[in-house]
Protein backbone atom coordinates (compact mmCIF):
# COMPACT_ATOMS: atom_id res chain seq x y z
CA UNK A 1 0.00 0.00 0.00
CA UNK A 2 1.44 3.35 -1.01
CA UNK A 3 0.55 6.17 1.38
CA UNK A 4 0.95 10.06 0.30
CA UNK A 5 2.21 13.14 2.10
CA UNK A 6 -1.46 14.03 1.44
CA UNK A 7 -3.04 11.05 3.22
CA UNK A 8 -0.73 11.42 6.20
CA UNK A 9 -1.65 15.14 6.88
CA UNK A 10 -5.34 14.80 6.70
CA UNK A 11 -5.59 12.21 9.87
CA UNK A 12 -8.33 10.50 10.87
CA UNK A 13 -11.87 11.46 9.77
CA UNK A 14 -13.35 10.17 13.17
CA UNK A 15 -11.01 12.44 15.75
CA UNK A 16 -12.87 15.00 17.57
CA UNK A 17 -11.66 18.51 17.14
CA UNK A 18 -10.20 20.52 19.98
CA UNK A 19 -13.04 22.73 21.22
CA UNK A 20 -12.07 26.32 22.05
CA UNK A 21 -11.87 27.55 25.75
CA UNK A 22 -13.10 30.65 24.72
CA UNK A 23 -14.87 31.95 22.10
CA UNK A 24 -13.80 34.47 19.56
CA UNK A 25 -15.03 37.76 21.18
CA UNK A 26 -14.10 36.83 24.59
CA UNK A 27 -10.37 36.25 22.78
CA UNK A 28 -10.36 39.12 20.87
CA UNK A 29 -12.12 41.50 23.95
CA UNK A 30 -8.82 40.04 26.20
CA UNK A 31 -6.51 40.84 23.57
CA UNK A 32 -7.27 44.25 23.10
CA UNK A 33 -7.67 45.09 27.39
CA UNK A 34 -4.61 43.48 27.71
CA UNK A 35 -3.23 45.64 25.11
CA UNK A 36 -4.89 48.79 26.74
CA UNK A 37 -2.96 47.80 29.77
CA UNK A 38 0.20 46.54 28.68
CA UNK A 39 0.61 50.08 26.81
CA UNK A 40 -0.54 52.26 29.42
CA UNK A 41 2.07 50.10 32.00
CA UNK A 42 4.41 50.71 29.16
CA UNK A 43 4.14 54.24 28.84
CA UNK A 44 4.61 54.75 32.92
CA UNK A 45 8.05 52.83 32.42
CA UNK A 46 9.06 54.97 29.83
CA UNK A 47 7.93 57.96 31.72
CA UNK A 48 10.29 57.02 34.90
CA UNK A 49 13.08 55.91 32.87
CA UNK A 50 14.93 59.50 32.76
CA UNK A 51 14.07 60.23 36.72
CA UNK A 52 15.39 56.47 37.96
CA UNK A 53 18.70 57.53 35.69
CA UNK A 54 18.87 60.88 37.66
CA UNK A 55 18.14 59.02 41.47
CA UNK A 56 20.45 55.61 40.61
CA UNK A 57 23.54 57.30 38.73
CA UNK A 58 23.05 55.23 35.84
CA UNK A 59 22.71 56.33 32.05
CA UNK A 60 19.64 56.26 29.82
CA UNK A 61 21.15 54.30 27.25
CA UNK A 62 22.12 51.22 29.82
CA UNK A 63 18.77 51.43 31.77
CA UNK A 64 16.93 50.86 28.29
CA UNK A 65 19.41 49.03 26.16
CA UNK A 66 20.45 46.31 28.95
CA UNK A 67 17.76 46.23 31.84
CA UNK A 68 14.43 46.85 30.19
CA UNK A 69 15.26 44.34 27.71
CA UNK A 70 15.92 42.16 30.14
CA UNK A 71 12.39 42.96 32.06
CA UNK A 72 10.80 43.02 29.31
CA UNK A 73 11.58 39.73 27.82
CA UNK A 74 11.41 37.73 30.81
CA UNK A 75 9.20 35.19 29.29
CA UNK A 76 10.54 34.52 26.04
CA UNK A 77 13.69 33.99 28.19
CA UNK A 78 12.46 31.40 30.14
CA UNK A 79 10.69 29.85 27.46
CA UNK A 80 14.20 29.52 25.58
CA UNK A 81 15.62 28.27 28.73
CA UNK A 82 13.29 25.63 29.22
CA UNK A 83 13.55 24.25 25.59
CA UNK A 84 17.17 24.52 25.64
CA UNK A 85 16.55 22.36 29.25
CA UNK A 86 14.90 19.85 26.77
CA UNK A 87 17.69 19.50 24.21
CA UNK A 88 15.44 21.89 21.65
CA UNK A 89 18.24 24.14 20.63
CA UNK A 90 16.87 24.69 17.73
CA UNK A 91 13.77 26.37 18.97
CA UNK A 92 15.34 28.10 21.53
CA UNK A 93 17.98 29.74 19.39
CA UNK A 94 14.53 30.49 16.25
CA UNK A 95 12.92 32.02 19.81
CA UNK A 96 16.01 34.68 20.49
CA UNK A 97 17.53 34.95 16.54
CA UNK A 98 13.85 35.40 15.84
CA UNK A 99 12.86 38.26 18.33
CA UNK A 100 16.57 39.82 17.81
CA UNK A 101 15.59 40.03 14.29
CA UNK A 102 12.22 41.28 14.53
CA UNK A 103 13.28 43.97 16.61
CA UNK A 104 16.07 45.38 14.53
CA UNK A 105 14.25 44.65 11.19
CA UNK A 106 10.78 45.68 12.04
CA UNK A 107 9.98 47.39 15.26
CA UNK A 108 12.68 50.45 15.48
CA UNK A 109 11.95 51.03 11.57
CA UNK A 110 8.59 51.07 11.75
CA UNK A 111 8.58 53.39 15.10
CA UNK A 112 10.66 55.92 12.77
CA UNK A 113 7.79 55.96 10.70
CA UNK A 114 4.87 56.19 13.53
CA UNK A 115 7.48 58.79 14.87
CA UNK A 116 7.44 60.64 11.70
CA UNK A 117 3.27 60.49 11.32
CA UNK A 118 3.12 61.59 14.74
CA UNK A 119 5.02 64.86 14.49
CA UNK A 120 8.11 63.60 16.60
CA UNK A 121 11.76 64.02 15.63
CA UNK A 122 13.24 60.49 15.90
CA UNK A 123 15.86 58.74 13.15
CA UNK A 124 17.96 55.71 12.71
CA UNK A 125 21.57 57.82 13.73
CA UNK A 126 22.49 55.77 16.56
CA UNK A 127 25.89 56.68 18.16
CA UNK A 128 29.20 54.69 17.67
CA UNK A 129 29.13 52.63 20.52
CA UNK A 130 25.40 51.39 20.14
CA UNK A 131 26.72 50.97 16.19
CA UNK A 132 29.86 49.12 17.11
CA UNK A 133 27.88 46.78 19.89
CA UNK A 134 25.42 45.74 17.29
CA UNK A 135 28.13 45.08 14.36
CA UNK A 136 30.06 43.13 17.30
CA UNK A 137 26.95 41.06 18.47
CA UNK A 138 26.36 40.29 14.77
CA UNK A 139 29.80 38.86 13.85
CA UNK A 140 29.90 37.00 17.31
CA UNK A 141 26.98 35.36 16.90
CA UNK A 142 27.56 34.26 12.85
CA UNK A 143 30.66 32.74 13.85
CA UNK A 144 29.38 31.23 17.12
CA UNK A 145 26.04 29.33 14.74
CA UNK A 146 28.44 28.78 11.74
CA UNK A 147 29.04 25.10 12.41
CA UNK A 148 25.54 24.61 13.58
CA UNK A 149 26.84 23.06 16.93
CA UNK A 150 26.31 23.80 20.54
CA UNK A 151 28.24 23.30 23.54
CA UNK A 152 28.94 25.18 27.28
CA UNK A 153 32.27 27.57 25.69
CA UNK A 154 30.22 28.87 23.15
CA UNK A 155 27.38 29.76 25.56
CA UNK A 156 30.47 31.14 27.88
CA UNK A 157 31.89 33.17 25.03
CA UNK A 158 27.99 34.83 23.90
CA UNK A 159 27.33 35.36 28.00
CA UNK A 160 30.85 36.80 28.06
CA UNK A 161 29.91 39.34 25.07
CA UNK A 162 27.19 40.04 26.87
CA UNK A 163 28.85 41.59 29.89
CA UNK A 164 31.32 43.29 27.84
CA UNK A 165 28.61 45.80 26.15
CA UNK A 166 26.40 46.06 29.45
CA UNK A 167 29.75 47.23 30.93
CA UNK A 168 30.49 49.37 27.88
CA UNK A 169 26.91 51.08 28.47
CA UNK A 170 27.14 51.30 32.33
CA UNK A 171 30.57 53.30 32.07
CA UNK A 172 29.28 55.53 28.68
CA UNK A 173 27.89 58.63 29.71
CA UNK A 174 25.42 60.13 26.80
CA UNK A 175 26.42 63.60 26.49
CA UNK A 176 23.26 66.46 26.45
CA UNK A 177 23.17 68.63 23.47
CA UNK A 178 24.02 72.35 24.34
CA UNK A 179 20.95 74.43 23.82
CA UNK A 180 21.66 78.03 22.51
CA UNK A 181 22.02 80.32 25.44
CA UNK A 182 21.70 83.54 23.45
Amino acid sequence: MIIMHRTLSQGDENEDEEKAVIGFRSAFSWLVEMTLIISLLSEYVVATIEAASDSWGISVSFISIILLPIVGNAAEHVGSIIFAFKNKLDISLGVAMGSATQISMFVVPFSVVIAWIMGIEMDLDFNLLETGCLAFTIIVTAFTLQDGTSHYLKGVVLFLCYIIIAACFFVHKTSTPLINQA
